[in-house]
């Protein structure tokens, strides 16, 4: 009725085509992020055009889909900017806030 596969030994670790030295963990590489942002921007383009049609229609006016096109294209970039995603790494693969106190002398961070 239900035909199950056997593991017959040790399991075998995946081949990738990444370079040598790199796991296939940090291996996503700037493609995933960038359709990220790119989603981000165009589904907060979309989204905020329709909200501002709607409230065309409501209201009787003409410019509110064209501020709800702005904001959705502001407010995607803002989204995947504290996702991380306009942000570039170091190749120790840390975030630039994990390097400490930046030298510009602010000392007001708590």
């Amino acid at each position: 009725m239900f035909d199950r596969k056997r593991n017959s030994g040790p399991s075998k670790p995946r081949v990738t085509g990444s370079a040598p030295g790199v796991s296939a963990e940090n291996n996503d590489g700037g493609y995933n992020a960038g359709m990220a942002v790119f989603s981000y921007i165009i589904g907060g383009i979309i989204v905020w055009s329709l909200i501002g049609w709607g409230l065309d229609n409501l209201w009787g006016t003409r410019w509110i889909v064209l501020a709800g096109a702005l904001l959705g294209a502001v407010g995607g970039f803002y989204l995947s900017h504290m996702h991380g995603l306009t942000s570039h790494r170091n190749t120790a693969g840390k975030s630039g806030a994990d390097s400490g106190p930046s030298a510009d002398g602010n000392t007001n961070a708590k």
